[in-house]
């Protein structure tokens, strides 16, 4: 007899958020806390149960159900980190897109003035 459990939200993803998923999911500059949920999302809408998407990433079960949860109720926007408490950030997640894409084969100092930030903040985002 088959096992059954909670049920679970239907996971169905439009083809701008797979695009989007799986470039967060092998960016090596995406935070791996992002790559993680994207590549969970990705997993459940290809139909594997929690247990197993679990297993094959090396997180718990409820870690997967976490963002299951959120991907369903928000999207792609329940995947990203919230606002947490201190000053306001110097730099736009655009710029640090952009920082990112276009790294290879710039000079720091080429980078910092065709995106705006600091040679400072270009040497910061390289190492992250």
């Amino acid at each position: 007899m088959a096992r059954t459990g909670r049920p679970k939200a239907e996971l169905v993803l439009t083809g701008d958020e797979r695009e989007q998923l799986l470039r967060w999911s092998r960016r090596a500059k995406s935070a791996q806390s992002l790559a993680l949920r994207s590549r969970i999302v990705l997993a459940c809408a290809a139909g594997a149960d929690n247990t197993t998407v679990a297993a094959g990433l090396g997180c718990t079960a409820a870690t997967v159900g976490k963002w299951r949860s959120r991907f369903v109720a928000k999207r792609l926007d329940g995947l990203v980190d919230e606002s947490r408490p201190g000053g306001p950030r110097s730099i736009s997640d655009e710029q640090v897109e952009w920082t990112a894409s276009y790294a290879t084969g710039v000079t720091t100092a080429e980078l910092a003035a065709k995106s705006g930030v600091s040679e400072q903040t270009v040497r910061q985002l390289d190492t992250l």
